[in-house]
């Protein structure tokens, strides 16, 4: 049943949307002149398709204008990744120590350890502090459109009163894009039900994978590593109850984006895996047999066989050295008779 009140512009989270109105006027723009974009190579105005795929096409701009900071986010990871050992060396240190100063030479190691490694614990968290506000405002925006619609609104930024009908009335696979489980019925919450299996499934295997085979050897022990195998867990079954609520376009919004993070994380972690890693490890092989295959077309010895003349020519050095070192003495004794 709808009402006449909108919610969210009541009490705190009345208080709290306002401070992001600027994020929420920037969010309807992009989503109009995508569709009008789309209109413009062939796509039907008005309700329709389009609609669905600008909201796609705001989560690939919002990710690519993070790209540089996911980027810095990762190698800042893979840093504190690294130094797991390090830190837990620290840990291990000063376990039990609970007087004033063996807490702050803890502490005081521990940032040294940073700084040297130039690594930031709070780097990895950036980009989620910029997505945070575009998706809680897509979940506003988009749940505001049928107040906008029936004029129990004021329009927002781009949406006035007659692109909030038109978003409105968009369905894609028989289901009305600002319905949520609970406003639609029939095959409508089949659909509904099978994006919300996804989009949980897309961020339990993007956390799963990266915590399983990302994660340094030496740290996949203790209580901070079954913890993070138990967020990804704890995590996709708590959105089950947010998605719910959801329209569905803030899911189509969430499927997309957890879709676009599952690609990331599967190519950091073939790419770019954290050292002493399962990762590192496996990449370490492919490189290995990679660059056997490229001496292999060029000719060239493999890599086993390098190995192995370095390995005789050192051998060779060492037998040289060692006779020049037993002739060396009796020299010294003929110079002593002498």
């Amino acid at each position: 049943m709808v009402t006449d009140t909108f919610t969210f512009d009541t009490g705190i989270f009345g208080f709290f949307y306002r401070i992001l109105r600027p994020v929420e006027w920037v969010v309807t723009y992009v989503m109009v002149w995508c569709h009008k974009f789309l209109t413009l190579i062939g796509f039907p105005s008005g309700p329709g398709v389009a609609w669905a795929i600008s909201v796609v096409m705001l989560v690939v701009l919002v990710r690519l204008c993070i790209l540089p900071l996911f980027i810095k986010q990762m190698r800042s990871m893979r840093r504190l990744q690294s130094l797991q050992p390090q830190l837990k060396k620290i840990q291990n240190k000063y376990k039990g120590k609970k007087d004033p100063a063996s807490k702050e030479a803890a502490s005081r190691e521990t940032m040294k350890l940073y700084q040297d490694n130039h690594a930031n614990p709070a780097g990895s968290c950036l980009p989620m502090l910029i997505q945070s506000p575009v998706f809680m405002t897509m979940f506003y925006v988009l749940s505001a459109v049928p107040f906008i619609a029936r004029g129990k609104r004021e329009p927002l930024g781009a949406f006035t009163q007659s692109v909030a009908k038109e978003f409105e009335q968009t369905r894609i696979f028989g289901v009305n894009i600002s319905d949520n489980l609970t406003t639609t019925e029939g095959p409508g919450r089949i659909v509904i039900i099978i994006f919300i299996a996804l989009m949980c499934l897309t961020m339990f295997y993007s956390q799963f994978h990266n915590t399983r085979k990302n994660t340094p050897r030496a740290s996949m022990e203790g209580t901070q590593y079954r913890m993070q195998k138990m967020m990804a867990y704890i995590f996709p079954v708590m959105y089950i109850f947010s998605g719910i609520a959801f329209p569905f376009a803030v899911l189509i919004y969430w499927l997309t984006n957890n879709t676009w993070n599952l690609g990331q994380t599967l190519w950091q972690v073939r790419q770019m895996p954290t050292p002493g890693s399962p990762a590192a490890e496996e990449k370490e092989l492919r490189d290995h047999s990679r660059e056997n295959e490229r001496r292999s077309k060029a000719g060239e010895m493999s890599l086993e066989e390098e190995a192995l003349v370095v390995a005789k020519a050192e051998q060779e050095q060492k037998s040289q050295q060692g006779t020049h070192q037993r002739f060396q003495p009796s020299k010294k004794k003929n110079k002593k008779k002498h």
